[in-house]
């Protein structure tokens, strides 16, 4: 790749390295220029620019980025579309996070251009959550990089990055109770435990309070494993200060194993890990009475997501082990304001697709384009299955016309419906319909217009991997050669705006009122300005011309 200043007669082609505006409009950096963009610039005098012009054996930052995500990412982890050559990955399940360190570490050694980045090791996540990033700094990289990284992450050693997801488990609790333990304090910790373990979707099969006694514990143990729980939990009256003390001996008398005794995590030195038949015991620490994160959380994440945990991998936990700032972890099924605050922009975004098809298809004649056939399918069905074949995380029809017949050519589909009474009055009023009814919970919505067949799962991805409005990049909107089409990717700022519109018009001067919002995402294809709006349309569209 070169990279520098080019003569504005020699730059079409090169890729612009910083964003220039002209009287007819801005050219944003990162775009490939094209005539028409050579033609503004000189028009505006500009006489040079700073651009990368790429060689044969490069790798452009998209392809790069997104073959390198896909190699070193293993089980339940799913790259999204790149985009400004990065590719995201989020966890497709709950677990805890496994990384290779090493690896992970000699994968970015390889080249200054390449940078791989992820949670911590052993995380917890939960599905959707952003994992790790894949950032290729440079507009290219050299095919032989490209070629050692995948070479690096495809070794012996498995991928580098992957998630070990909870699986159910029965978790048994036994307390122990010294005179004078008062019963709140007992079922503080019953809870404390099993909001934990219901967390991680497991349940708690049976609790029991026994006396602060060897012989107790030795009991309890056995008839906890007798009923096959694993991981059995036992949350002292007192803390654990020897491996002769109450809780580890009556493990021992019950024929178990001490396997570690303390650890170095503050809160939580005072764990105690061992084995009974198989099976995983913890001497649970006097701090994980409070919902706040501690040792236990570390040690009993990795147990739910089937991960074996040593003596070693205790010990190896002194690297971040000062958790004294760390916050409340979240209950089943429900998080703070704070903490939904804290993830974002670390989501996979929530999309929906919100297909309009309520048009009365009067350049159509007597038919009903939308419910015309190609390729055996209606079209209103291609554009549906392109939405539910994408990453949307919801797909809305909106009818209008004919009701009943748009319905039935999809009722098969699982999709969401929304009736638009106003459909005669515009495009505009069922594009408000559509949006009137997506819930809070929606980071955006991506337009589709029924009568345009060819859209592609892939290309909505490549919108929504676009989307990131901490960016600046809140309208996502597909460029083919300079020209603008169709679908559009709105965020939800714009939701309100969206669904106030009416007439035939569209949202066409949004989009010219945000310019700085705008995303032109560069697509491959020309079925973004492919609908079928006439007779010729159609039967050009299905002789493939």
């Amino acid at each position: 790749m070169k990279f520098g200043p080019l003569d504005i007669d020699g730059a079409q082609g090169a890729i612009l390295a910083h964003s220039a505006t002209t009287p007819e409009g801005r050219i944003k950096k990162g775009r490939r220029l094209s005539a028409s963009d050579i033609g503004k610039l000189k028009r505006a005098n500009v006489t040079s620019v700073i651009a990368a012009r790429l060689d044969d054996g490069d790798v452009v930052e998209d392809e790069a980025a997104a073959l390198v995500a896909k190699a070193v990412v293993g089980d339940h982890g799913r790259v999204a579309e790149a985009f400004t050559g990065r590719a995201n990955v989020y966890a497709t399940t709950a677990g805890v996070l496994r990384v290779d360190r090493d690896r992970l570490i000699a994968l970015n050694r390889i080249d200054e251009g390449l940078t791989v980045a992820t949670l911590a090791p052993f995380a917890r996540v939960e599905a959707g959550q952003m994992i790790a990033t894949i950032k290729i700094i440079t507009f290219a990289l050299d095919r032989a990089i490209v070629d050692q990284a995948i070479e690096l992450a495809g070794g012996d050693g498995g991928p580098l990055i992957s998630v070990a997801s909870f699986e159910p488990h029965r978790v048994a609790l036994v307390l122990t109770d010294l005179p004078g333990t008062k019963a709140s304090v007992l079922d503080k910790r019953i809870k404390a435990i099993g909001d934990r373990v219901e967390s991680a979707g497991s349940q708690v099969i049976a609790h029991k309070t026994v006396p602060h006694s060897r012989a107790s514990v030795q009991a309890a143990v056995r008839e906890m494993r007798a009923q096959n729980a694993d991981p059995i939990l036992i949350f002292g009256a007192s803390a654990i200060v020897d491996r002769d003390d109450v809780i580890p001996g009556g493990v021992a008398d019950a024929g178990g194993e001490i396997v570690h005794l303390g650890m170095p995590v503050d809160p939580g030195n005072l764990l105690m890990l061992g084995r009974h038949q198989g099976a995983t015991v913890i001497g649970v620490p006097s701090c994980a009475s409070s919902p706040k994160i501690n040792g236990l959380d570390w040690v009993l994440e990795r147990t739910l997501a089937g991960l074996d945990v040593t003596a070693d991998d205790v010990t190896a936990m002194a690297a971040g082990g000062l958790l004294m700032e760390i916050a409340t972890r979240p209950q089943p099924r429900a998080k703070s304001n704070a903490a939904e605050a804290d993830n974002a922009g670390r989501q996979a975004p929530r999309i929906a697709a919100v297909v309009l098809a309520s048009g009365r298809s009067t350049r159509m004649g007597r038919a009903n384009k939308l419910l015309e056939k190609f390729r055996d399918r209606t079209l209103v069905r291609h554009v549906a299955e392109a939405a539910l074949g994408s990453s949307a995380t919801k797909t809305i029809v909106v009818t209008g016309h004919q009701e009943e017949l748009v319905r039935a050519a999809l009722d098969d589909l699982p999709v969401e419906f929304a009736a638009n009474p106003n459909f005669a009055n515009g495009l505009s009023t069922s594009l408000a319909t559509g949006i009137s009814i997506l819930t809070g919970e929606l980071d955006g919505a991506i337009i589709l217009l029924g009568d345009m067949p060819l859209i592609t799962p892939e290309l909505i991805d490549q919108l929504i991997a676009a989307f990131a409005p901490h960016d600046g990049r809140s309208i996502c909107v597909p460029y083919r050669n300079g020209r603008r089409g169709n679908p559009v990717l709105w965020g939800s700022a714009f939701f309100p705006e969206l669904a106030q519109l009416s007439g035939d018009t569209g949202a066409r001067h949004i989009i010219a009122e945000n310019a700085d919002a705008i995303a032109e995402v560069d697509v491959a294809t020309d079925a973004i300005f492919a609908d079928v709006d006439t007779p010729e349309a159609l039967a050009a569209l299905r002789s493939g011309n």
